[in-house]
């Protein structure tokens, strides 16, 4: 997965630039890219931000390059649980491609960056002439439902503190940096657990000196320790994405 740190303000970016800044576009043949290029708008992706809601109708798909968006499913009484975690390694919006207009889930953006926008009916179309374009999303989509039924796993058998880390590491392999703005209450929105569970578990962390966390700043001091702790879940999902995308640049 590649981490390219944006700037603070919006520049017009050469293509070449544009290309490094998500895993797929970068992946791209250059003809193929440079037919997809004028289709493609950075846009600001803010903290928040909903990019669609279960059941409405997508009318875009968001190559992501420094922002982090979180997979929710949102029940009637309105709890919340995270289902996978979109960031430069990929895009939100799949359904496009798999021939549904909605899905059942929300697409919200957890760490504000950048994104290049494309209409849906575009990418479909570009999907449909085959190449290593399709072959990319279609592993690419592999992967996520892979990260979507580990998660599953994680948050049924593993320890609070084991999802803590493991959710931590996937977001900090999709960031530029080892820092990372995130208040409690919505870790906890995430994971699907109560907020006094993850104040616990970040203080286990942070004593033991793999994180600092002060007023919703989260900082990675200790990688090596924190994958020694995750559970196995971290590890299934990065070596499947690895797997999968890097199976479709070599063809």
């Amino acid at each position: 997965m590649m981490a390219v740190k944006e700037p603070a303000l919006f520049v017009r970016q050469s293509p070449f630039q544009l290309a490094r800044q998500n895993y797929l576009l970068a992946a791209l043949p250059a003809t193929d890219y440079a037919r997809l290029l004028p289709y493609l708008k950075q846009v600001p992706l803010e903290l928040g931000r909903v990019l669609y809601e279960s059941g409405s109708r997508h009318g875009y798909a968001y190559f992501l390059t420094s922002s982090i968006v979180s997979l929710l499913y949102i029940t009637k009484d309105g709890g919340s649980a995270e289902t996978a975690v979109v960031g430069n390694e990929g895009i939100v919006g799949i359904a496009h491609l798999l021939g549904g207009e909605t899905t059942p889930n929300h697409a919200m953006v957890r760490s504000a960056g950048y994104g290049y926008r494309i209409k849906g009916s575009i990418l479909k179309k570009e999907f449909e002439r085959g190449g290593l374009l399709q072959q990319l999303l279609l592993r690419y989509t592999q992967a996520l439902i892979t990260q979507m039924g580990q998660t599953a796993v994680c948050n049924r058998h593993h320890s609070i503190e084991q999802q803590l880390c493991r959710w931590l590491l996937l977001s900090f392999d999709r960031l530029s940096s080892n820092e990372l703005t995130m208040t409690q209450e919505l870790i906890a929105n995430m994971l699907g657990v109560r907020r006094e569970g993850v104040t616990e578990a970040a203080g286990h962390l942070q004593a033991a000196g793999l994180i600092r966390y002060a007023r919703g700043h989260i900082s990675l001091l200790d990688r090596p320790r924190m994958q020694a702790r995750v559970c196995e879940c971290y590890a299934v999902v990065k070596r499947e994405y690895g797997r999968l995308l890097q199976q479709s640049t070599a063809t």
